[in-house]
């Protein structure tokens, strides 16, 4: 069977692209052999936050008194907070779903093989003039004694039970914002990372700060740090040529993500790729004529909204829309408590001039909602002022970097924030305390 545009995956990447492509008048068949929503949607993105969510109230809670409120007989139920993530997931699904079925997009639950001659499905053979590559990653799993009996991001959404102690390995972000719901709700969690510093590519100064915050909170750090080994109730590592153990109920294994290249034919139609991922263009064209990767399968940002936004751009070129990805432009977040949020250049960028740097608690709305708050914003800007990066660490800050980052696309200068007018009392308007 024929069809304009066949798409293999069905997460964020796989399915806004096939949404944008059947809205445009392309006939579009998705191909996706687990669940619609993709990692993002299912065991990550949203079932992470949801949980977040909860923990963010029970900390608030927790911590009433500073804000005159007193709360006696708290308790976290988790099984509750489960049930609540799987209902959000399963509305959203159906959504998704029904968007699709709306727009006339032709969903196939099946393993999908890239060959010469098209597409195998469901033992029948499709082709198209367009396909796009969007089958995502997996946990990644080192090569480390017992590692198969870590836990993954997927496992450890739907634990029955809280364990008394968590080892995490990997301080990223999906470490960071798992460590962070177990540390709220009273387990003992240990992070573990072989780097310097936490947080991935956030900013050093914000993620000592970050670091010191869940200190307090009684989580513990070991930096620099490589596992050795996974055993029955314990963790082993090094660092500094010295030989440890820690001693835990579970093990979560966060050290990143592989794209899903293994099982495509992509050797068989003579697609380039790595075990990074599928080599792409700014327009997410793979080598090969009519075929594209988007999402975590070409590996450039493993990021949803990066998946949307290469879709966008994908879809736009197949309809001969000029487009590109802009990838200096993507944003990254950490939900923890309090949040990261960064975009653009880094601090040590060569193209910056100065950074402007100022406490968080100059914004009226932040001081009045964090009391104790030590959140940081640092905006990097270039020799003429030009902003190039925006880095903050507290309260709202995934809900401002966006901004930020149509900050820097419209290159504005310093200058020009007078112009912009913020609401008050907004922590958004850190931005303009920063530059003015």
């Amino acid at each position: 069977m024929n069809y304009d545009v066949i798409v293999i995956g069905g997460g964020p990447g796989g399915y806004s692209a096939a949404l944008k492509a059947a809205k445009n008048g392309l006939r579009t068949l998705l191909i996706e052999k687990d669940k619609l929503g993709g990692v993002c949607l299912n065991e990550g993105c949203i079932p992470t936050k949801t949980l977040l969510y909860s923990a963010k109230i029970f900390d608030s809670i927790k911590s009433g008194s500073k804000y005159g409120v007193t709360a006696e007989g708290l308790v976290f139920d988790h099984a509750k907070v489960l049930k609540r993530k799987d209902k959000t997931v399963k509305i959203l699904t159906a959504g998704i779903r029904a968007s699709l079925e709306k727009a006339g997009v032709v969903c196939l639950a099946a393993n999908a093989t890239l060959t010469p001659d098209g597409v195998l499905a469901d033992g029948a053979r499709f082709t198209a003039e367009h396909i796009i590559l969007a089958a995502g990653s997996s946990a990644m799993l080192p090569n480390i004694s017992g590692a198969l009996n870590a836990l993954t991001s997927r496992e450890v959404l739907s634990l029955a039970e809280v364990p008394q102690s968590l080892a995490v390995v990997g301080g990223g972000v999906v470490g960071l914002e798992l460590a962070s719901y177990f540390n709220s709700i009273g387990t003992q969690v240990t992070v573990v990372e072989m780097l310097g510093k936490i947080g991935g590519s956030l900013d050093a100064e914000l993620a000592e700060i970050l670091m010191k915050n869940y200190q307090k909170k009684g989580m513990t750090f070991v930096l620099n740090a490589r596992v050795t080994e996974i055993r029955q109730g314990s963790l082993v590592y090094e660092q500094a040529g010295e030989s440890a153990e820690i001693l835990c109920d579970k093990v979560l294994m966060s050290v990143g993500r592989t794209p899903n290249v293994a099982d495509l034919g992509l050797a068989e139609t003579g697609i380039r790729f790595s075990g990074k991922g599928i080599e792409t263009n700014e327009f997410c064209q793979t080598n090969v004529q009519g075929i594209y990767a988007i999402g975590d399968v070409n590996g450039k940002s493993m990021l949803a909204h990066t998946a949307y936004r290469e879709a966008d751009a994908c879809v736009n070129h197949i309809l001969g829309i000029k487009d590109r990805v802009d990838y200096g432009l993507i944003p990254s977040v950490i939900y923890t408590n309090p949040e990261a949020a960064w975009v653009g250049a880094p601090e040590d960028s060569p193209h910056a001039g100065e950074t402007v740097k100022i406490p968080m608690r100059y914004s009226g709305r932040y001081l009045a909602e964090n009391e104790g708050g030590d959140g940081l914003c640092k905006i990097v800007l270039g020799a003429d002022k030009q902003i190039l990066g925006v880095h903050l660490l507290g309260g709202c800050a995934s809900e401002i970097i966006y901004g930020a980052g149509m900050l820097i696309a419209n290159q504005t200068k310093a200058e020009d924030i007078e112009k912009i007018v913020f609401p008050h009392p907004t922590v958004s308007e850190i931005l303009r305390e920063a530059l003015l």
